[in-house]
Formats: structure tokens, C-alpha cells, sequence
């Protein structure tokens, strides 16, 4: 079934879910971060203001310190020590310490302050505490000191001063402090409630609208569709949840239509299967090749519900001869018996292969068409063929419009190739027959020859003498001649019947152990001698073909026995294990090997013998002496054995 939709397109990064999320948590990490900023700052700015303050109250004490050791004469060093310790403390809140925080802002009144602090401290009471130390008298003594006394009220109210500045401005540090801190747990909560929000109108909400729209379809609401309100990932997962609705509902109404053209498929493929196991299993019957050809055409007539059809069989010199045919007028066939590879549509598709004609009417109308003059308005032609070799055609007519589907014009192909393959298999049938036939004969006219000729010989040569004596009326030599006659034709009469009864001779239901009990017992009927059959091992039974032929290599040897070897006595053994083994000896007179095999015609069993060994596939042995008897092996081995 045809997608209806297109395919969801990837979404450009801006407007995926992830960067959204990504986004709010960088700028609620950058407001975060600010404002811890921004109150660390705060907490050092009011650390240092504190150390401001304590270093300033400090200067107050040293100031009042210095004045009391300057008025009771203490140790020049340690004078000049708090001198010095004091200018460093007003360096330290001007320019800070290095690891203690200290913060004087670079302008503003605080500034100014401390720079009229330090300034009064240079120009007037450093001055004053070193003129108390360098002066020589005791007056200019007293008076440095007391112009420093006077001045220190003044200079203590300036530090003062700075003291109260720094603490206004801690005061209000302080303030935003608290500020702060309270902005960011509002902002905290405000973000805690602005990323619920998010992720509910960003996931959770979606998400439970996804839920709602399967739980509806598993409940066989097909109609249910999902709203598309963004353009991120989950507005994919809507417009692919409405799609697969689409799809689901569109195969709902259209499934019983489908099963039931599902159905008729299946039906047609039920039909073309069984149509092909009917017509193999009628092909690889025993038939004629025109009966083959004959059930073939009304079994594909029927099949397809042709009006006509024929078969031709290609010949060796590319001449079509009409086999068989069924619905076509004899003035056609009486026409187109035998045509040439290329003449007619039927001779053409020989060559070219299957011609399919919808309508005669659409060919060209200035060529003659026989099937069309006789009421064909379709036609199909198909070949036969073995092994890629074309053997013949058949061809199909129709009286109305038919159109031969693929399905059909595949199995079409198939029966052809079924057909040539059965009527390639008759032919070497019927050839294996004139062979076997052919083999059959030879060995017979070579056994009349051999055997029944010279016999006749003999008795032309005694008819010959008796007219000779006749003529002489000589009484004696006709008496001694007459006997002779009548010999010859009891032996002659004996030798016909029996090639015709060895010839004649058929397995009944595969039974060669009785057959050749009955070949042995006619032995001892015949010629009176002792014989003994002897029959060992438990092999299969030979095949049909195997076991004649193993007969009448035996009804061969005991004749000869008979007529030959002058014995009194015969024993044949037969073993049949894995290899098949038959062994025949007496206890006659015996021949010269050599000799028998260039010369006498007493020894033509022997050919026959040799023959029909080849023809099965055995090895035949042969071991005779003069005097010793004969004896005759025939071994068929394991790997020639047929399966029964």
C-alpha cells in the first residue's frame, strides 16, 4: 500500500526540544551566577569596610598614644616606631593589603576624607610629633608638643568622620545585601516554578496528550487525532501519531477488500500450483507421445478456457507438423500440417518465442492470418523446449478479447518445458526398446546361425546324398542314410524349441531363485545328468533388467552343458551378497580355450554368453581345460548392481 504522507522532514536545531531546554538552563545558570556574583562582591565590599573601620578606630588610639608618649619623654624609637606605624596604616586603607580586605572606594566622600586625614596627618601632626623629638631645649619642646595637643582634638574629629562615612556606606552595602539574598530566593522559586511550567508545556503535557490518543485507539477510536501546537520534536510525535492514524483507519476500511483480493491471489496461485501438479503428474505417466501431446492441450484448453489449439513437433529439418489439435477446422490443419521455421505466427514463435496477440485487429490487416479468418480474436503461442532446445509449439485461440497475464504466461512457459522434457523422455524410451529390441534379435539370428544353420547344413548335405543314392537306387546307403535324416531334424526341432523357450523366458514378480530351479530341473529332463543348485547370501534382490539377463546367461551355460560337454555331472552356485556372484561347472571333457574363441561354432554360447555379461555390467570368467571340465563365473559387482 502507497504512503499517503510525506516523510517528517529533520528539524532545523532552533526549534528542537533540546535546544530549548539547553537555552532556559544557560540563562537561568547566567542569572544564577550573577547574582551570587554580585553578593559575593557585596560580602567582601562589607568585609572590608569593617576592616576599614577597625584600622580607622585604630588611628584614634594610636593618635591619643603618641601624645601621651611624646608628653612623658618615652624612648625616641618607639616614638618614631608609632610615628611609622601610623603613616602605614594610612597607606594600608588608601592602597589595601595584600591577602586582608580592605575597601576605600576610589572617589566619593570616603575618598576624600581619608585623603584630608592623611593630609592633616602629614602637614601637621607628624610634623608636630618629630618637632617635639629633634627639639633641643625644653621651651621648643613644650611648645611643639602643646601646638600637637591643641591640634589632635581636630584631627581625632576628622578620623572620626571617616569612620562615620564608611559605616553609612557598610550600612547601605548591608541593605543590598539582604536584597539580594531575598531576590534570589525569589528567583529561585520563580525559576523552580517557571521550569515546571516549561516542562509541562514542553514534555509532560504532550506527553499526556500522546497517552490520551493511544488509549482512545486501543479502544477502536480511529478517529482520534492529536493537536500539532509546536514545531519541536513532540509536534513530530503528533504529526507521525496522525499519520499512522491515517494509515491504520485507511487499512481498517479497506481490509476486507484487500483479504478478499488476498484471497482470489492465493486462489489463482492454489489454481496455477494445482493446474501444474496435474499436468506433471499426467506428462510423467506412460504415454504415447500424441496421447502426451493430446491430454496436455485439453488440460491447458481447460485451464485457461481456450476455444482451440494445436501442438506441432519440430522435426530435424526445421519443418512444424501439427501433433494433435482440438477446435480447429480441417481446412486449417489440411493448410498448415507442415510449415517452415518462420512461416505463420506459429512458425515464427519457434524462432523468435512466445507471440501474444491480444486482437487481430490491431496487426497489420494486409497479411493473412488463418486463425483470424477462422473466428480467433486471440492467440498465444508458446514454445516447447528441452534443455534450451526448441522441440516444437503450442498454441492457444480464443473467439473473444483475452489478455494472458504474467502469472499465466510464466506457467504457460513451465508446461512447455514439462512437455518437451516428457516427450524427449518418450523418445529415448522407445529408442531404449529398438535397442534392447535390436540386441534381442542379433543374439537370436546369431543363435540360429550358429547352432540351427549347421544343422540344416548337415541335413542339406544328407538330403543331397540320398537323392544321390536314389538315383542310384542304392537300398544300403538310403537304410543308413534315412537314420541319419531323422536325427537331425529331432535335433534341429530340440535346438527351435529351445531358444524359443530361452527367449520366451520372463520373470514372474522378480523371482530369479525360481526361475532358476526350473532352468536346472529342465537340464535333468532333458540330458538325464546329476545337477545341483546351491543358493547363498543374504544381498537385495538384482533389478528386473539384471536378473533376465543373468537367466539367460544361465539357460546359456546349461545348454551348452547339454549339447557340449558331454558331463555327468553339473553344479551351479549362486552368492548373493554385496557383490552378486553365479557360477556354473560340470565335469565334462572340457575345451582348449584359445582354440573355441577363433574357431567352431560348437562355442557360440560363448559370445552369447560374453555379450549378455557386458549388457549387465558383470565380468565374465571362463576356465576350462581338455579334460578337466569348464567352468563359468559371472561376478557383478557392488557398484553395478541396480536397486530393484
Amino acid at each position: 500500500m502507497p504512503s499517503l504522507t510525506a516523510p517528517l522532514l529533520p528539524l532545523p536545531p532552533h526549534k528542537r526540544l533540546t535546544f530549548r531546554i539547553l537555552l532556559m538552563t544557560l540563562v537561568g545558570l547566567g542569572l544564577t551566577m550573577t547574582a551570587i556574583g554580585y553578593t559575593l562582591l557585596l560580602s567582601w565590599q562589607l568585609e572590608g569596610g569593617g576592616t576599614v573601620i577597625n584600622e580607622a578606630g585604630s588611628l584614634r588610639m594610636r593618635s591619643y598614644q603618641l601624645g601621651l608618649a611624646l608628653e612623658h619623654q618615652q624612648a625616641r624609637n618607639t616614638v618614631l616606631h608609632e610615628i611609622e606605624r601610623f603613616s602605614q596604616i594610612l597607606e594600608v586603607l588608601q592602597t589595601g593589603q595584600a591577602g586582608q580586605p580592605s575597601f576605600v572606594p576610589p572617589r566619593g566622600p570616603i575618598h576624600e576624607q581619608l585623603l584630608q586625614v592623611q593630609g592633616q596627618w602629614q602637614q601637621h601632626m607628624q610634623v608636630h610629633a618629630r618637632d617635639v623629638l629633634q627639639a633641643d631645649d625644653r621651651q621648643q619642646r613644650q611648645q611643639a608638643l602643646a601646638q600637637y595637643l591643641q591640634e589632635l582634638p581636630d584631627f581625632v574629629g576628622e578620623i572620626n568622620l571617616l569612620v562615620a562615612l564608611v559605616e553609612a556606606d557598610l550600612t547601605g552595602k548591608t541593605t543590598w545585601l539582604r536584597l539580594c539574598q531575598t531576590a534570589l530566593i525569589f528567583l529561585a522559586l520563580a525559576a523552580s516554578i517557571a521550569v515546571l511550567y516549561l516542562l509541562y508545556l514542553w514534555i509532560v503535557g504532550p506527553v499526556r496528550r500522546l497517552q490520551a490518543g493511544i488509549a482512545r485507539m486501543s479502544q477502536n477510536d480511529l478517529d482520534v487525532r492529536l493537536a500539532i501546537d509546536s514545531e519541536d520534536e513532540f509536534g513530530q510525535l503528533a504529526q507521525g501519531f496522525n499519520q499512522m492514524a491515517d494509515h491504520v483507519q485507511g487499512v481498517h476500511r479497506t481490509l476486507e477488500e484487500r483479504v478478499a483480493d488476498k484471497t482470489a491471489r492465493l486462489r489463482e496461485q492454489n489454481e496455477e500450483v494445482g493446474t501444474l501438479y496435474e499436468i506433471t503428474d499426467f506428462l510423467s505417466g506412460a504415454h504415447a507421445i500424441e496421447a502426451l501431446c493430446s491430454g496436455f492441450l485439453r488440460r491447458i484448453m481447460q485451464r485457461l478456457q481456450a476455444d482451440g489449439g494445436t501442438v506441432r513437433i519440430l522435426d530435424e529439418r526445421g519443418n512444424l507438423y501439427i501433433a494433435v489439435h482440438e477446435g480447429i477446422s480441417e481446412r486449417i490443419i489440411d493448410e498448415e500440417r507442415c510449415l517452415k521455421v518462420g512461416d505463420c505466427l506459429c512458425g515464427t514463435a519457434t524462432s523468435q518465442g512466445i507471440i501474444l496477440v491480444r486482437d487481430f485487429r490491431e496487426l497489420d490487416q494486409q497479411r493473412r492470418y488463418r486463425c483470424q479468418e477462422e473466428g480467433a480474436v486471440s492467440l498465444g503461442i508458446f514454445q516447447i523446449q528441452v534443455r534450451e532446445q526448441v522441440v516444437g509449439s503450442f498454441s492457444l485461440h480464443f473467439s473473444r478479447e483475452r489478455q494472458v497475464s504474467e502469472e499465466e504466461r510464466r506457467l504457460l512457459e513451465t508446461l512447455g518445458r514439462h512437455l518437451g522434457s516428457a516427450i524427449e523422455n518418450q523418445r529415448l524410451i522407445a529408442r531404449e526398446k529398438e535397442f534392447a529390441v535390436s540386441h534381442e534379435r542379433n543374439l537370436m539370428a546369431q543363435g540360429l546361425h550358429d547352432s540351427i544353420a549347421q544343422g540344416l547344413n548337415f541335413l542339406n548335405l544328407q538330403v543331397q546324398m540320398l537323392e544321390d543314392s536314389l538315383a542310384r537306387e542304392n537300398l544300403g546307403e538310403i537304410r543308413d542314410i534315412a537314420p541319419l535324416l531323422r536325427a537331425g531334424v529331432q535335433e534341429n526341432y530340440e535346438d527351435v524349441r529351445e531358444l524359443l523357450l530361452n527367449f520366451r523366458s520372463r520373470l514372474q514378480g522378480s523371482d530369479l531363485e525360481s526361475e532358476m530351479r526350473k532352468a536346472v530341473e529342465k537340464l535333468q529332463r532333458q540330458s538325464g545328468l546329476e545337477a545341483h543348485i546351491e543358493i547363498a547370501g543374504d544381498g537385495p534382490p538384482l533389478a528386473p533388467e539384471q536378473q533376465l539377463q543373468v537367466l539367460f546367461i544361465l539357460q546359456e551355460a546349461l545348454s551348452n552343458i547339454r549339447k557340449h560337454a558331454q558331463a555327468s555331472r553339473a553344479r551351479i552356485e549362486v552368492d548373493n551378497g554385496s557383490d552378486f556372484c553365479l557360477t556354473v561347472s560340470d565335469d565334462g571333457h572340457g575345451f582348449q580355450l584359445d582354440q573355441a574363441r577363433t574357431k567352431g561354432s560348437e562355442h557360440v554360447g560363448l559370445r552369447i554368453m560374453q555379450e549378455r555379461a557386458e549388457r549387465l555390467g558383470a565380468h565374465l570368467d571362463i576356465a576350462s581345460q581338455p579334460g578337466t571340465g569348464t567352468r563359468i563365473t559371472v561376478r557383478l559387482m557392488r557398484e553395478e548392481r541396480l536397486v530393484a
